[in-house]
């Protein structure tokens, strides 16, 4: 909130314009609501692309093209990122704040005391996590993995699967998947999960195993690398989770005292892959306040003032990467914007029913692994159901 605060201050000294700033952990409820009843507010920030294009599918939405220079834009933004911001041609939604999902956290320190290196491909991650549970150093667990998260919780289990799959079987793959033009019970998907599953359900892997991760909060479970002594070796999640471990470790240095590499290669095609998510900017009313506004949030001057206090990560590409403010987010901008094959995360993608059935199906999945397929049929029935009901795809 204080960061966003000081984004906008310049747009408010200079156009005299007032943003009145609202916050809620149920955004969609209070927005189904507030749109029902025909006041939705002008600006919203949404946290992925499904719910756009389920607003403009409805027509609740400003189209950004009718206002925003295009030419601009198309200067300042990747064509990937106005794609996924667009419905049927027309750019409804301006990504910002960013995260790559793609980053593995671990402490360089405790690497290099036990003379462990970071693995390159999949097959040298299992044999470096089967190498730990042998070895009975400290830590004696390969990994840390908090699936928790209110009702939302599977959500970070899903992360997992969305970029093993693109990893394993490439963009046109994962195209097809969110788009529904494969079925759940497609094989592809159905080794994505398993390969997840191998994480989770190998002895000795994840302190607590399956279960464990169930109950444990996903913000609690970035802390198991960094604690005196470190209960795991490695954690898994976004970009974002700098932010976690300096907030909770505020005198470790970033890259010294925690750091991350890169989700390893599955298969050599598509090494270099990331899914990434990113805060979608879509308008609800065309007033000229909110045409200022949005010109100026989609700015490289305006996202840069966030970049330096930390915890942002801009696709703008005018934006300097010296502004970040250590090494670390620096990388994790870079591998954002340099990623030889980039996928906004899965279950963002999708429609917002098929989403928590999703993220359902993976608890069930880590409480009853044998019903893997059964887990899988029931999100195909509802993705059926709620694609024929959406009747449009991201662009």
């Amino acid at each position: 909130m204080a960061s966003f605060q000081a984004m906008v201050a310049p747009w408010h000294e200079k156009t005299g314009g007032v943003m009145e700033f609202t916050g809620t952990r149920d955004l969609m409820a209070i927005l189904t609501t507030r749109v029902e009843a025909g006041n939705p507010p002008d600006v919203v920030i949404l946290p992925n692309p499904g719910q756009m294009v389920e607003l403009a599918g409805d027509g609740k939405l400003i189209a950004l093209d009718s206002f925003l220079d295009m030419n601009r834009m198309r200067r300042e933004y990747a064509q990937g990122w106005l794609d996924l911001g667009s419905v049927n041609g027309r750019l409804y939604g301006i990504f910002m704040k960013a995260a790559g999902k793609g980053t593995i956290w671990y402490n360089p320190r405790v690497f290099a005391a036990n003379g462990w290196k970071e693995p390159a491909t999949w097959d040298d991650l299992i044999a470096f996590s089967d190498r730990i549970v042998t070895e009975g150093k400290t830590p004696a667990y390969p990994w840390s993995v908090g699936l928790e998260s209110g009702e939302a919780s599977g959500w970070p289990a899903t992360d997992w699967i969305g970029e093993i799959l693109l990893h394993e079987s490439g963009g046109k793959v994962y195209d097809q998947w969110i788009n529904h033009e494969i079925p759940w019970t497609d094989p592809r998907i159905k080794s994505a999960w398993e390969k997840f599953g191998r994480i989770v359900f190998t002895p000795g892997y994840v302190p607590g195993g399956a279960i464990g991760a169930l109950a444990t909060g996903f913000i609690d479970a970035s802390y198991l690398p960094f604690e005196d002594p470190p209960k795991a070796a490695m954690y898994c999640l976004g970009s974002f989770t700098q932010e976690f471990i300096a907030d909770q470790y505020p005198g470790l240095v970033a890259g010294e005292d925690y750091a991350f590499f890169p989700f390893p290669a599955i298969d050599s095609r598509y090494a270099g892959a990331v899914t990434g998510g990113a805060d979608i900017v879509v308008v609800f009313k065309d007033t000229p306040a909110t045409r200022s506004f949005v010109n100026y949030l989609t700015s490289a001057g305006a996202q840069e003032i966030w970049v330096k206090r930390g915890g942002f990560t801009s696709v703008n590409k005018l934006v300097d990467l010296d502004a970040y403010p250590d090494a670390l987010s620096r990388k994790a901008a870079e591998q954002l914007t340099g990623a030889t094959i980039f996928r906004f995360d899965a279950d963002d993608s999708m429609p917002s029913a098929v989403q928590k059935s999703f993220w359902e199906g993976t608890l069930n999945y880590l409480q009853n692994p044998d019903k893997l397929d059964s887990s899988l049929t029931d999100i195909e029935s509802r993705a059926v159901e709620a694609y024929g009901q959406a009747g449009l795809i991201p662009e």
